[in-house]
């Protein structure tokens, strides 16, 4: 079972405004192709109007159900964001990269910017775990420090609250499961613990450091006499870097069959910024989270 379809039914007619950066792509094509046959989003697909027309013909995207603004691909990036900050309440990342799609968000002069850090959140199904896994960050942060980890936690907290986890157990990821001087990421992750222990990061439980196999194996945490509610039934893992968090996202997907939905939050709308690689399945998914995040 497919435990990420009910996102699709949570989103159904929610009619978001989504404005595509890019939107000669075939693959976000296809995926809004299947959010406007669930009534999720209205169109603004920003880009080359000649190739737009040529790739919707051939994955069947009805283009009078969209609104194509037409222009060069460099520009379709700064296109896009004046539009989503004037109309619009979702961005997607189509053909663009994403440097120069952030890089134009980020400018104050389009008031997309909150203050809070802006990070991606990964809502994973793993065919061999039970119940779904939220991972941060595999996109966004490059080396967090303590600050952002915490808007990380807090961040992924408010998505899975949306999805129904009420009080999200939250795993801070290391190499090893106990603090180490040389280590900063274990030492982050014990500061981090005893935050939540003192009720300065709410409507968690937050516990580490953790090796990846404590946190998501009861068994391994046991043979290691970890005791700890989150131990082997984590909700939420905070990867020490973009590194780890973008292996294990690729290992995940292409080594574990996992289905996905991914959003980057932190900005005053959702964006939608998927891999390259990731299917339109994918890009379905994540539509659909950042609509009802929204």
């Amino acid at each position: 079972m497919d435990r990420l379809a009910f996102l699709v039914e949570r989103a159904r007619g929610l009619r978001k405004k989504i404005v595509v950066a890019g939107s000669n792509d075939d693959v976000v094509l296809s995926a809004l192709k299947m959010a406007l046959e669930h009534s999720i989003v209205e169109p603004v697909l920003v880009g080359p109007e000649v190739e737009t027309k040529a790739l919707a013909e051939r994955v069947g995207l009805d283009l009078s159900r969209c609104e194509l603004i037409d222009c060069q691909k460099d520009q379709s990036a700064r296109v896009a964001v004046e539009v989503v900050s004037e109309r619009g309440e979702l961005l997607m990342k189509g053909s663009v990269k994403t440097g120069d799609l952030m890089k134009v968000v980020l400018e104050d002069q389009y008031n997309l910017k909150t203050g809070s850090t802006i990070t991606m959140v990964s809502v994973f199904d793993i065919p061999t775990y039970h119940k779904l896994l939220a991972i941060s960050d595999a996109g966004m942060i490059i080396a967090p420090t303590l600050e952002q980890k915490i808007d990380m936690i807090n961040v992924s907290v408010k998505v899975m609250k949306k999805l129904g986890i009420e009080k999200p157990k939250v795993a801070i990821v290391g190499a090893i499961e106990v603090p180490n001087v040389k280590m900063p990421a274990t030492l982050d992750a014990a500061v981090l613990s005893k935050m939540s222990d003192r009720g300065q990061i709410k409507d968690c439980i937050v516990d580490g450091p953790f090796a990846l196999d404590n946190a998501i194996s009861k068994e391994a945490a046991e043979h290691k006499k970890i005791e700890s509610p989150v131990a082997g039934d984590a909700d939420i893992l905070i990867m020490p870097d973009i590194e780890a968090g973008n292996v294990l996202y690729k290992a995940l997907v292409f080594f574990a069959n996992a289905t996905v939905a991914s959003v980057i939050l932190g900005a005053r709308i959702p964006i939608v910024l998927t891999s390259r690689a990731d299917s339109d399945r994918t890009k379905l998914y994540s539509i659909a989270l950042a609509a009802i995040l929204c």
